[in-house]
């Protein structure tokens, strides 16, 4: 696990879509895991001016997305899909066949997820996973609880995470409860892991995840199982890490080494 802890969230976004830029030279049918929510923001305007500015081709890559709330039609403007369209696909060229949700509407939802765990094993697997972690230690929809082996599926979304999304749903609506999510199980087995989490909300999430035992609790805390997983902190996210001094060394020996690794 690299925990590398950064003076900006621009400086990590900046770090994080370099690392998926320059993995997409290296392959360009890259397979990517997108997150939403505030915290890869960054990262999908970086990658959106590599396209305009330096010409990058995404015209090859297939993507698959963590979570999507179940019943919340593509035209809302919280859907995923909707916010990804927004913050990322209306910006490079991926093609939208290449662009794939779990299943959030309609019938046979267990084979359809199924069907989902299906369509990234035939790309060969997820080549780099980006991630967020919830105030409660989730990641995708992955709550409390979660089992460590899960797949995708349906889940309930907890009482925090309801409060936690209500601030984006107008006076009178409900945010969803129920959303469908890649599994735990599915996350561990992209070939790379990208975390990122700023401000101060998230110390305890990040360091239950980093320095906590691995628990189900705190389904965070599986990515230390990982072999290639980063958390790209800030310093208010990393705040409450005992080893942080540390974390910030690693980062400044790991600028000094670039060339020799």
């Amino acid at each position: 696990m690299r925990v590398l802890v950064f003076d900006s969230a621009e400086l990590a976004a900046r770090r994080v879509a370099g690392e998926v830029l320059a993995a997409l030279r290296e392959k360009p049918d890259l397979v990517l895991g997108l997150a939403t929510g505030s915290t890869p923001i960054g990262v999908y305007a970086e990658l959106i001016r590599a396209h305009r500015t330096e010409g990058i081709d995404f015209s090859r890559v297939r993507t698959f997305n963590l979570d999507e709330y179940l019943d919340l039609p593509a035209t809302h403007e919280q859907s995923y899909r909707h916010f990804m369209d927004r913050y990322l696909f209306s910006g490079i060229n991926v093609p939208p066949s290449q662009i794939h949700f779990p299943p959030s509407e309609g019938s046979d939802l267990l084979e359809r997820c199924r069907e989902y765990e299906e369509d990234i094993r035939r790309t060969g697997g997820i080549d780099i996973q980006i991630l967020g972690i919830g105030s409660n230690g989730h990641i995708g929809f992955n709550e409390p609880t979660s089992s460590l082996a899960s797949r995708t599926r349906v889940k309930t979304l907890t009482d925090k995470t309801l409060r936690d999304n209500s601030r984006f749903y107008r006076g009178g609506e409900e945010p969803p409860q129920l959303a469908c999510t890649m599994g735990i199980g599915t996350i561990l087995e992209a070939k790379k892991v990208i975390l990122q989490a700023f401000g101060a909300k998230k110390a305890d999430a990040v360091r239950a995840a980093v320095e906590g035992p691995v628990s189900s609790f705190c389904p965070g805390s599986a990515l230390q199982l990982h072999p290639d997983v980063s958390f790209c902190l800030d310093h208010e996210s990393a705040s409450k890490l005992s080893l942080r001094e540390y974390h910030r060394r690693v980062l400044e020996n790991e600028e000094r080494l670039r060339h020799r690794l």
